[in-house]
């Protein structure tokens, strides 16, 4: 395939699949970037390259002493056999601190890529965290989770081999044509001939190469998206049995990746087997040219073998960095992705936040600092008294979803939301949550705006119960108080107590202390929604909102739920939002809400006598036509 034709596929490739970032060619800084972290680990390198060079001196110093041996000792009809031993002893020597320092230079280098792959991993993951709903809504967690592992792996990749290899065979290189001068200047004047052609050939493969290694890590991505995604809703390939469509897709993807792969292995092979082809007829030339010296007794024998033997190694550090040519370009493609993760800003952020600076990215840690410090509010003084000032909200522009909402909410009152499907309900809570901003008006709690609570003050200000609460892997007590061991086991076990969840929980084999799986498997939904409302005691919010948190329960659960909602509702404020109005007829004012506006606001019974949009709910929730 010609380079043109790559290249018109990988653009088709990235057009056909609206999650993968733009890919830019900004390698170079990128690189700078990443210079940045390896800047802390100086000392470190500078040991590494003396490790080095004492490595390569003496592997390159044993040819030079066989070539003494022979010319100085053999050929010469001395016959010095201490002369031998010695040889012999340094030969020994130098092959011992080859293996010592090449020990070392392998393990410090080792040191330095992981403790920098570690961090750059670190930091990208927190960088994930911090980014608003609307990133997550635009990119699918196949991508990120390809970001994540495979691209840091690359990264990993790049210090363990690339720039090993770099430094290694880049001095081997060095060092070879020097001793080559130092034998034999012709023939070391020939040999260089050939660094104008490997030259050309690197240049004439390296766009290439580039694009085929992009393509073949744009269709890993895609293929773990689609993988994630199924994994993600497997209940619902089953239930409508689309095994054989998953598996046709899947397999369609998993085509696509094998052949690029395929190309990235066939590029990759010829550009080596090409140098080996230069490397053998070096070698047959310099034989000729050489021997034919030796016979007219212009050179020594001796330095005919050494002069062999570094053409050999000429090649060898070469041949390995070719090797390493597509472990570098899958790094470099890496890198540009990872900074281009680190180049998305939050659509979110504190008044305060100063942009990131992908050049120094450890300032990142420090604003975290100093967001932290302007978490001071006092948290037992908020009152929870809400404002929705006039709003209005769309997630894409003309397309409104809250049109000039005006809604006031006492503190400690109890808010019902209903309404169709579509009517905005859900993007009232995340406007409330900050998980999107308001494009007009509002909103306050006791009369502060949110734009000005930072968001870790607003989110313990603010409890959220969904339809599908979510556990982690971990053990009870853990998804309680959200791995926060300042919160004691006793704290937690008092608060499931208090809504109800004590006596489920203890008849679990190991009680508090149980493992659960991912997403609390092992639980029934009455039971998850349980445990979230036991977080809501620990956390102790200020709002509470619930979002269609019984809409899946049975009516027995319903009932622990409702119960809960009772004893976890009082002292705070709390929005109810109802799939089924039979959670909110006892609510101190439901609110109901069409086509992103408030159509009706009142109690149960008033809303009942305005037969209007309520009642018609109320109506097809009891059957009624």
């Amino acid at each position: 395939m010609r380079p043109a034709q790559a290249i018109n596929n990988w653009q088709a490739d990235q057009k056909a699949d609206p999650n993968m970032p733009e890919q830019k060619p900004e390698y170079v800084s990128a690189f700078r970037a990443l210079s940045g972290y390896a800047r802390p680990h100086l000392w470190s390198f500078i040991a590494v390259i003396g490790c080095t060079l004492i490595a390569i001196l003496s592997d390159l110093m044993q040819p030079f002493l066989i070539k003494i041996a022979i010319d100085d000792n053999l050929l010469s009809g001395k016959n010095d056999y201490k002369g031998l031993l010695a040889i012999c002893g340094i030969y020994l020597g130098l092959a011992i601190s080859s293996l010592l320092f090449t020990y070392l230079q392998n393990n410090l280098l080792q040191n330095i890529g992981q403790s920098i792959v570690a961090r750059i991993r670190k930091q990208l993951f927190g960088h994930i965290l911090k980014q608003s709903m609307r990133y997550f809504d635009r990119m699918s967690s196949g991508s990120l989770i390809t970001h994540v592992s495979s691209d840091t792996e690359a990264l990993n990749q790049f210090f363990n081999q690339v720039l090993l290899s770099l430094f290694r065979d880049g001095f081997t290189l060095i060092f070879i044509i020097v001793l080559m001068f130092q034998l034999d200047t012709q023939l070391a004047l020939y040999c260089l001939i050939l660094l104008p052609i490997i030259w050309g050939i690197a240049v004439a493969f390296r766009s290439y190469m580039r694009t085929t290694y992009q393509l073949a890590r744009t269709r890993l991505s895609r293929l773990v998206a689609f993988v994630a995604e199924n994994l993600s809703g497997m209940n619902l390939v089953q239930v409508f049995h689309q095994q054989k469509e998953q598996q046709k897709q899947f397999d369609e993807r998993n085509s696509s990746y094998f052949k690029a792969n395929l190309r990235e292995i066939g590029t990759n092979v010829i550009f080596g087997r090409t140098f080996d082809i230069l490397s053998n007829l070096s070698i047959a030339f310099v034989i000729l040219a050489g021997g034919n010296s030796v016979l007219d007794k212009q050179l020594e024998f001796g330095v005919l073998y050494a002069f062999v033997t570094y053409i050999r190694q000429f090649f060898q550090p070469i041949n390995t960095i070719t090797q390493q040519w597509n472990t570098l370009q899958s790094a470099t493609v890496a890198v540009t992705r990872i900074w281009g993760v680190f180049a998305n800003k939050p659509d979110i952020t504190d008044r305060d936040h100063e942009p990131l600076d992908l050049h120094n990215l450890e300032l990142e840690d420090e604003a975290d600092e100093r967001q932290a410090s302007l978490s001071n509010l006092n948290l037992e003084k908020v009152k929870g008294r809400i404002d929705f000032n006039h709003i209005s909200f769309s997630y894409e522009e003309g397309v409104p979803i809250i049109r000039n909402l005006d809604l006031h909410i006492k503190s400690g009152e109890l808010i019902g939301v209903v309404g169709t499907t579509g009517a905005g309900k859900s993007s009232l809570i995340s406007l409330l949550c900050r998980f999107y901003d308001v494009k007009e008006g509002s909103i306050r709690i006791d009369e502060t705006d949110i734009k000005d609570i930072p968001q870790a003050t607003l989110h313990r200000l603010v409890g959220l119960i969904q339809q599908e609460p979510y556990l982690y892997s971990g053990s009870i007590i853990d998804n309680v108080r959200m791995f926060d061991e300042s919160i004691s086991p006793k704290e937690v076990i008092r608060a499931c107590e208090f809504v109800g969840a004590d006596s489920i929980i203890k008849k679990l084999k190991n009680g508090y202390e149980s493992q659960l799986s991912e997403r609390g498997s092992g639980l029934s939904a009455g039971e998850r929604q349980l445990i979230s409302f036991a977080r809501i005691i620990v956390f102790k919010p200020k709002v509470l909102i619930l979002d269609e948190a019984s809409a899946n329960l049975d009516s027995h659960t319903e009932q622990l739920i409702q119960h809960a909602l009772q004893i976890v509702s009082q002292g705070r404020t709390t929005i109810v939002i109802a799939h089924r109005l039979s959670t909110i007829m006892q609510a101190d004012r439901i609110i109901v809400m069409s086509h992103g506006e408030i159509v009706e606001q009142g109690s149960h019974q008033e809303l009942l006598e305005l037969e209007g949009h309520y009642k018609e709910l109320y109506e097809h929730s009891q059957g009624h036509s």
